[in-house]
């Protein structure tokens, strides 16, 4: 009980960091700022993301694929980002967005319930 008290708090909490992304997103297309471009579509994705997160609040067990997707890729854009800061000395400031990527999704990975075997899941369907 306690573990799924968590992952609901943690999925609150990611879902709302990633909806956050709107703000600058929708600053940025307002003004123009065409330098922004790339970050607005990457941060899109995230917003979008974030919503789905906030519904999966609900009920994670019936949301355990977004929970692994939002996990790994985590993880892949974490990499990505690490990469790009060690190679590149202007992006150094990159690896603190990488360790909290990371973070997320070694915690999600954590707290994501269980499956739930096909006996359990028929009975529960009955």
């Amino acid at each position: 009980m306690r573990r799924e008290r968590a992952l609901k708090v943690v999925l609150g909490l990611v879902g709302l960091l990633f909806s956050a992304g709107l703000y600058p997103v929708t600053d940025s297309l307002w003004h123009a700022n065409q330098s922004m471009y790339t970050d607005d579509m990457m941060l899109s994705l995230y917003v979008a993301l974030g919503i789905f997160l906030l519904i999966a609040v609900r009920s994670p067990s019936a949301h355990r694929s977004l929970i692994a997707f939002t996990a790994w890729s985590s993880f892949s854009h974490a990499a990505v980002m690490a990469v790009m800061a060690f190679q590149k000395a202007e992006e150094r400031g990159a690896l603190w967005g990488s360790a909290v990527l990371v973070a997320i999704g070694v915690t999600l990975i954590v707290l994501a319930p269980a499956k739930q075997s096909v006996e359990r899941a028929s009975a529960v369907g009955a």
